[in-house]
């Protein structure tokens, strides 16, 4: 769950993306997985779905690699959109499933940013 206020718009990245609402802090941490809110599966779920519904789950989901589970944020965390130069950055030693933290100071209306090299597709 997202942990700071955003909002979401046209990313010039693609299609919609998350933007800051407020100047956030280098280490802030903006997103932790709340159990309850967001979901946390074995991965076969993937595999009970039918094929549209296991395209949309795998668009906005992804398969922890270090878990092997599927993760689906259930806010508009899943509009975050890729960056190779990311300004979140996902703490592993802070929780089981990963911290997103400010990478550096991100400035309001900045677009939220993350490197998807760290999730595992199927």
């Amino acid at each position: 769950m997202l942990l700071i206020p955003v909002r979401i718009g046209p990313s010039d990245i693609h299609g919609l993306g998350v933007f800051s609402v407020h100047d956030i802090p280098e280490g802030t941490v903006v997103w932790r997985f709340t159990p309850g809110f967001d979901l946390d599966q074995y991965p076969r779920l993937l595999d009970e779905q039918a094929p549209h519904s296991r395209k949309v789950l795998l668009h906005y989901g992804h398969i922890d690699p270090v878990l092997d589970r599927f993760i689906l944020c259930c806010d508009d965390c899943r509009f975050m959109n890729h960056s190779d130069r990311p300004n979140i950055r996902i703490d592993r030693d802070a929780d089981r499933y990963g911290v997103g933290v400010a990478a550096y100071d991100i400035k309001a209306d900045e677009e939220l940013t993350v490197n998807y090299d760290i999730y595992d597709g199927i």
